[in-house]
């Protein structure tokens, strides 16, 4: 990394806006290699420079990345003026500039990845990159055979081109079947436009795995916790790298 301001530093690190940040530093509160600071506007090199702030390590992480297992009615965005958003279900989120990427529909549930990555971001969702993302649904309609081939050849839900070849599950064939579908787009109401197209509807949807990445049983809706090294690993593989 470059060098930054201590200042910044420690602001992007949750420890105080910038003004708070010169009253710490003139109360010596702050030290950089074992030294008191003597001015807020210092450049710092993370990784080189060893800060401390109240006698604590303040290491500097650049970027973050949360696995979020979505509520319905919570809207993927940073802000809004109506509904809560994704980013009031991490906590600590201010200052770290996180925001989901992509978006999942306000009523559509699981998995989630919020981060401050933008690249990651962008190989993720970059349309030639063709990420693979499995939902669980389920569908008021009798899913059988001829369906599962209907999305394995594309479907017309009303764009140019048919969607591409989708991998269609079935675990439950009903009134309500029971399904798990992969796709590797991410049009607007992808998976709901798809049933529509053979006369069905989605009734209930969640999405369980993306990029590889899988949705852990252990968060309850709405919890999150940071990915893994091995996640992180993962997305980052020359198969989501432009």
């Amino acid at each position: 990394m470059k060098d930054i301001r201590l200042d910044k530093y420690l602001a992007d690190m949750g420890i105080g806006t910038r003004s708070e940040i010169k009253k710490y530093i003139k109360g010596k509160l702050v030290k950089v290699n074992g030294l008191p600071a003597l001015k807020s506007d210092i450049k710092v090199r993370p990784g080189r420079d060893f800060i401390e702030y109240r006698n604590k390590s303040v290491e500097y992480i650049e970027y973050y990345y949360y696995l979020l297992n979505k509520p319905a009615g919570v809207v993927s965005a940073v802000r809004d003026n109506i509904h809560k958003t994704v980013i009031e279900l991490i906590p600590d989120s201010i200052n770290k500039k996180l925001f989901p990427v992509g978006r999942l529909d306000i009523d559509t549930e699981g998995l989630l990845l919020i981060t401050n990555d933008g690249q990651l971001s962008h190989n993720l969702l970059a349309p030639g990159k063709h990420v693979d993302k499995t939902y669980y649904a389920k569908i008021d309609g009798l899913v059988n055979d001829s369906t599962v081939s209907a999305f394995l050849e594309g479907l017309d839900i009303g764009e140019k081109k048919n969607t591409l070849p989708a991998k269609l599950n079935i675990i439950k064939s009903g009134s309500i079947s029971e399904v798990e579908i992969t796709v590797c787009e991410g049009k607007y109401h992808q998976i709901k436009r798809m049933f529509e197209a053979v006369g069905m509807k989605v009734v209930y949807l969640k999405r369980i795995s993306f990029g590889g990445i899988i949705l852990d049983d252990n968060l309850a809706l709405g919890q999150c916790r940071q990915l893994t090294e091995d996640e992180i690993s993962i997305l980052k593989g020359n198969n989501y790298v432009i």
